[in-house]
């Protein structure tokens, strides 16, 4: 794990690693925008009609929608990159594998646009389930002070474990007995949720994750029995 970590951070500077960070900042970016937009669209919806001018309707609909807008980043970031990231992994995962598998780059199965969109949506969705499901127990341990973060924590961490494990996996179907062990894909959701929690490193974040998922995929894999 460790290794796989720093071998990531040892790559960042690849240009394929570069134009896939590129690519899933500026798709985040893009939904956010959406986001903030639908939201300004409904407040200013929802004001029409009420006591002040147009323009007051849309300054305040427009205050609104950005700080409900940042607050959506700062919460849906993991989410919203870890699903994005997946539409671009196929430049990742060859980058790691030229570099440091060569012989498995060869037998790698590019994913088409559609199966690779499907597999971001089916991301999205469970994260959006599984943390709605977890919130009720959430506002239960909100006494314990640490209880709500460590159990989101916790819940993301098999998520994105087992997002990245998939991710790397679908472009190897002949290896299937490779697939990381829950522990190791509990590790990999950690670090990588531990590092969306700091600021700037969060972008950064889902790139090195889904280095690092290729390393543990491979190093499981060469640890193998021969068939």
């Amino acid at each position: 794990m460790v290794s796989a970590f720093f071998k990531s951070l040892g790559q960042l500077g690849d240009r394929a690693i570069l134009m896939a960070l590129l690519w899933t900042i500026l798709c985040a970016l893009l939904v956010f925008t959406a986001t903030g937009w639908l939201l300004w669209w409904g407040l200013t919806e929802l004001g029409t009609g009420t006591v002040g001018s147009g323009a007051q309707i849309n300054q305040w609909s427009g205050a609104l929608a950005v700080v409900a807008t940042i607050i959506m980043m700062w919460f849906w970031w993991r989410v919203v990159a870890i699903a994005i990231v997946q539409l671009f992994a196929d430049r990742i995962v060859i980058a790691v594998e030229r570099r440091h598998y060569p012989d498995a780059a060869a037998s790698t199965t590019d994913l088409p646009f559609g199966p690779s969109v499907a597999m971001a949506l089916r991301s999205f969705g469970r994260a959006l389930a599984y943390n709605i499901i977890a919130l009720p127990v959430a506002v239960v341990l909100l006494f314990t002070g640490v209880g709500a973060p460590m159990l989101f924590l916790a819940l993301n961490a098999v998520l994105v474990g087992r997002d990245l494990s998939e991710m790397v996996a679908a472009r190897h179907p002949g290896a299937a007995g490779a697939l990381l062990s829950r522990p190791n894909r509990f590790v990999l959701g950690l670090v990588a949720n531990l590092l969306l929690l700091v600021p700037l490193v969060n972008l950064l974040a889902p790139i090195i994750a889904a280095a690092m998922a290729t390393h543990l995929f491979h190093q499981s894999r060469a640890a193998q029995p021969a068939a």
